[in-house]
């Protein structure tokens, strides 16, 4: 399957190392999430993909083959900060950046007046940018990184700013675009519209990818946790049951976890344990949400780096938190 590639970056800014082996890739077909605190390294990976910036070491390939300047061509790039000239009307601006990548001039004008349409713009393709409010331009900037039909995205923080309407459109963009086999990086500080929207999510800290995964493979822990609406007095009637003990109980609703080696259908043990004591009106399996893993991952301390930074853990593929 294509994939883009990126593997042991390395990038130094003076002092400061900005990356530190970072590892990930994004298939072909699917939406990954990219997140971490403010200065881990992310804006800095997704500028070494696009060659804005060169890395001190590592390699970044796209089917299998380094990433050049014919490959960057076909890659639809969001910046975080603005990327668009303020002065310039919407429709003329996309039209130029789509024939700056290689479109003919009529191809170019469908495209944008496609686009445009798309995520609710069309009627001000005769405006300047700086004339548009924060929203619309990034509607606008979406467009930009998508006028030309790319092979990939990579958005830096395509939500930001955005009312609920425009962040529903432009998911709907995002999923579509997966659907159609591009492969789709974007970071975000919104973690339960990446929870929602990823297929898989990488966290980064200090420089290196931590946890990287599908969501339902970061949410399972070594303990499984379940929730229980029945009986009192959890105590008394868990008591009798292997492996498991209570973590919290609120009213009728308890939280018990499994000891971590517990034997397969350890649940239903307690869940019989509590049918024996009255009935139960609920039983699921708790899982901790994305921010809950996040916090988690970044709160760990590590060991301190020479920078004065913390140094992350090793990236692990599919790790549980």
């Amino acid at each position: 399957m294509r994939a883009l590639e990126i593997e042991n970056l390395d990038k130094s800014y003076g002092s400061v190392q900005a990356l530190r082996g970072t590892s990930l890739d994004v298939r072909a077909g699917e939406i990954f999430g990219f997140v971490g605190s403010n200065g881990a390294g992310k804006t800095t990976t997704m500028r070494i993909v696009l060659g804005v910036l060169e890395a001190d070491g590592g390699e970044v390939r796209w089917d299998g083959r380094p990433v050049d300047h014919a490959v960057r061509r076909r890659i639809g790039y969001m910046p975080e900060e603005r990327g668009l000239y303020p002065r310039m009307k919407v429709g003329d601006q996309l039209v130029y950046l789509a024939r700056l990548h290689g479109m003919g001039a009529s191809a170019a004008r469908a495209a944008t007046d496609r686009w445009t349409e798309i995520l609710g713009v069309h009627e001000r393709r005769s405006d300047e940018v700086q004339k548009l409010s924060l929203g619309n331009q990034q509607r606008v900037q979406l467009a930009a990184a998508l006028v030309h039909d790319p092979e990939i995205l990579v958005l830096d923080e395509p939500f930001s700013g955005l009312d609920p309407v425009a962040v529903d459109v432009m998911s709907g963009v995002l999923r579509e675009r997966a659907a159609a086999g591009v492969p789709v990086v974007f970071s975000s500080h919104q973690l339960d519209l990446v929870e929602r929207l990823c297929d898989r999510v990488g966290i980064i800290k200090a420089g290196r990818v931590v946890a990287a995964g599908g969501i339902d493979e970061l949410r399972t822990t070594e303990h499984t946790r379940w929730v229980v609406d029945g009986p009192p007095d959890p105590q008394r009637w868990l008591s009798g049951v292997p492996d498991a003990r209570m973590v919290t109980e609120e009213g009728t609703r308890t939280v018990v976890e499994l000891a971590a080696g517990a034997p397969e259908g350890a649940e239903q043990a307690v869940l019989r344990a509590a049918l024996t004591s009255g009935p139960v009106r609920e039983f699921s399996r708790l899982r901790p949400s994305l921010t809950e893993l996040y916090r988690h991952v970044v709160s760990t301390d590590d060991e301190p780096a020479s920078t004065g930074e913390q140094t992350s853990a090793p990236a692990r593929t599919g790790a549980s938190a």
